[in-house]
């Protein structure tokens, strides 16, 4: 078992949040063999200090012709996606891309690979860089908990970033590279990430690396349906310990009805 602390975004990752979420887990019991505070044959564990590593995948998709650099910003995006001829954005989760309208997207040769010139961009800073998803194709996969899934590539999502224009790889790259160079040959995560794993398949299919077994668990709501994030301090597993809750109780609580709501005692 391997703890791999998903730290990519500089505004938003902190050592003390790292810690905070070693120390809560080991309090629930688990225990991992490789990770940042244990060592391993992996080393760093943080995705942080893995650039090396993405920026290999990164040369690996641009010499195979799958992606390609995109100057498109935010504020572009939102006023193509605003227009009427452009329909809906097709987002189901604050988390996800907005599916792109295509604005950067080069012709491609007839082998499918992106005709650029060779001076283009000969490393991934200053430039969005985007994966080139096959349109049409479906992409299907066995879920270990939630069985069978589908997604339609250019329909549920479009290209997608693999790497920002600051100098930031995407969770999908890192994550697509990390779990090779790693071993991982299972993936646990929630099921907010199930479109995700549609784009993982296409890069380890890009860079040939093998898929991993997927098991994607339910998330756990509030009363409203909506999802519990960092934001909900009341419910953090930090502030349920300060409250004197056991992890025996907690873990009894998500292998049940956890939407049946913590109980009072």
């Amino acid at each position: 078992m391997v703890m791999r602390m998903e730290d990519l975004d500089p505004d938003r990752s902190r050592a003390e949040y790292a810690q905070a979420a070693l120390d809560d887990l080991r309090w629930l019991g688990m225990d991992w063999d490789e990770g940042p505070d244990v060592g391993g044959p992996h080393a760093p564990y943080g995705q942080s200090r893995r650039e090396e590593v993405y920026r290999a995948a990164w040369q690996r998709l641009r010499g195979g012709g799958s992606i390609y650099p995109c100057r498109c910003s935010r504020k572009d995006l939102a006023a193509a996606l605003s227009a009427p001829h452009e329909g809906p954005s097709r987002v189901n989760d604050p988390d996800d891309e907005h599916l792109y309208p295509g604005t950067c997207r080069p012709a491609s040769t007839s082998e499918g690979r992106f005709d650029l010139s060779p001076g283009v961009a000969e490393g991934p800073g200053g430039l969005n860089w985007r994966f080139r998803v096959p349109d049409g194709e479906v992409i299907e996969f066995i879920d270990g908990n939630l069985g069978v899934q589908r997604y339609t590539s250019g329909i549920d999502f479009g290209d997608f970033l693999v790497w920002r224009r600051d100098g930031v790889p995407s969770y999908q790259l890192a994550c697509v590279a990390d779990d090779f160079e790693m071993g991982i040959t299972e993936v646990v995560r929630g099921a907010d990430l199930l479109k995700s794993t549609a784009r993982q398949i296409l890069l380890n299919r890009a860079l040939d690396y093998p898929d991993p077994a997927w098991f994607h668990c339910e998330l756990m709501v509030d009363e409203q349906g909506r999802r519990l994030a960092k934001r909900h301090d009341a419910l953090s597993i930090r502030e349920l310990r300060r409250k004197g809750r056991k992890p025996e109780e907690l873990l009894a609580f998500a292998l049940g009805d956890f939407r049946a709501g913590l109980p009072e005692s």
